[in-house]
């Protein structure tokens, strides 16, 4: 299911999108603007931010970036990973996102991660008034499992509001998304935008050959992949790649891309040589078995029900 978003002009949503999580951070400015002008030469319209990113750098980044082109993008941040998805929390880093990217609407917010402890009818009910304000164009939901989102579709729409785009994490060694996030969205007509493809860069293929990145620098990816199996998968996906003669990163970005729900994956980087391979799925045609062999170097998630005969 390709995406149904566009920008203010119109225009369709890119086949990927662009994050800006290393802008101001591992990406100074001048890498910054060539990650972002080789992103929008290879096509995208589409770019990713939010408001903990970089302590506002990002933001800023961006919005600068951006300039004259506002209306041929597609803009969006997020709110509520601190702080909780209460209407005051929301509004006030919403406020502060608006000034650091110099823009009086952002096309997509995204409410960054499930807050148990607010009503879910306050936090839609926030998002349909920013939308009416037009302050925003698209509501997104980051982070929810499959029954959190369809618990705030049925909510926004007292509001005459809709889910319109979730942010699930995907990539060849998490497929939990392929369970219920993925059918899901493409039951109900949510554009899904999966981040780290890359798996935090073990997908390249740099740890086995005792490169550094976020898994080596960051204990929380470190365990996010800390596990064997996945550190084997890795090795795998690098001798496929180089039987096929592509980058591992292209593969594994346009492997999340060939899913049969129509993904649009968000990539990274720190530098424009950093992100080419990642550019270039864009131009990847993924054949069938390719993807199986893919798919099989990973364990398929067992599906949500026991009923196991019954899977097809």
């Amino acid at each position: 299911m390709a995406s149904k978003l566009t920008t203010a002009d119109g225009t369709p949503a890119s086949a990927l999108a662009f994050g800006t999580m290393q802008f101001g951070g591992r990406a100074d400015a001048s890498a910054s603007r060539a990650m972002y002008d080789a992103a929008l030469q290879a096509g995208i319209n589409h770019f990713d931010t939010a408001n903990l990113y970089t302590d506002g750098q990002s933001e800023q980044l961006l919005g600068q970036f951006v300039g004259n082109s506002r209306d041929k993008l597609l803009i969006a941040t997020k709110a509520g990973y601190t702080g909780g998805a209460g209407r005051q929390n929301i509004n006030d880093t919403f406020d502060t996102s608006r000034q650091r990217l110099d823009m009086d609407m952002v096309d997509i917010l995204y409410l960054h991660r499930f807050d148990p402890d607010t009503d879910l009818h306050e936090t839609m009910e926030t998002f349909a008034n920013l939308k009416a304000a037009g302050k925003i164009r698209y509501v997104g939901l980051s982070n929810f499992a499959a029954w959190q989102v369809v618990k705030a579709i049925g909510i926004a729409a007292k509001f005459d509001l809709g889910v319109d785009i979730l942010q699930p994490m995907y990539n060849l060694v998490k497929r939990q998304a392929e369970v219920e996030i993925l059918p899901m969205c493409a039951d109900f007509g949510v554009t899904c935008a999966p981040y780290s493809p890359l798996g935090g860069g073990l997908l390249t293929g740099k740890y086995a050959q005792g490169g550094t990145g976020r898994l080596s620098e960051d204990d929380h990816y470190a365990a996010r992949y800390g596990l064997a199996w996945m550190h084997d998968a890795a090795r795998g996906h690098a001798d496929l790649a180089k039987e096929l003669g592509e980058d591992p990163a292209t593969l594994a970005v346009a492997w999340v891309a060939a899913h049969e729900t129509g993904p649009t994956p968000i990539v990274s980087a720190r530098s424009a040589e950093q992100l080419a391979p990642s550019l270039a799925a864009l131009r990847y045609e993924m054949t069938p078995e390719v993807y199986a062999r893919m798919a099989a170097l990973s364990p398929t998630p067992p599906p949500a029900t026991d009923r196991i005969e019954e899977q097809t």
